[in-house]
């Protein structure tokens, strides 16, 4: 793993891929042997978010090329099914039409049943936001509980109308 630290930049590059963050200027980091050290100049209020939150993006960008992201989701209901198709996915999920989404640069997709998506990235926020918006063709409905939801999502359910 190569990290490079610019004044108000961080690239860490690794087996998976390589990730640049801007990072505030008055947050300092310093890369020795194996550590990377974040420290922040005083302990007001606003340096402490900034401290935590450039910390935390550095060691998701350390994981993300190391290890990678991923995200999973269901879809339940009848008829309702993922295939990837190339490098899209294909969704089934009671339209008249399949809803086809492209991945993003560094997004994959795959199927391992057609109920269950996985998506795979080396930065966390895209893949978790590609997760939300694929989420998003059909959330889960609070009646049937049919829709796309993360795995281990608890979706609340109501009683329909009474007779």
């Amino acid at each position: 793993m190569l990290v490079s630290i610019d004044p108000g930049r961080v690239t860490v590059s690794g087996p998976k891929g390589e990730l640049r963050q801007v990072v505030p200027q008055r947050i300092s980091i310093v890369h020795e042997g194996d550590t990377i050290t974040v420290t922040r100049p005083t302990e007001r209020g606003e340096d402490r978010a900034l401290h935590g939150l450039t910390r935390t993006l550095v060691a998701n960008m350390v994981e993300g090329v190391t290890q990678g992201f991923e995200k999973r989701l269901e879809i339940q209901g009848v008829g309702y099914r993922a295939a990837v198709s190339g490098t899209n996915l294909e969704l089934q999920v009671g339209y008249s039409h399949p809803v086809k989404i492209t991945p993003r640069q560094g997004i994959e997709f795959e199927t391992p049943t057609p109920t269950e998506v996985i998506i795979r990235g080396i930065d966390k926020q895209i893949v978790g936001q590609t997760a939300a918006e694929i989420r998003k063709v059909r959330p889960p409905e609070p009646y049937k509980g049919k829709g796309i939801r993360y795995q281990g999502e608890a979706v609340r359910r109501k009683v329909g109308k009474r007779a």
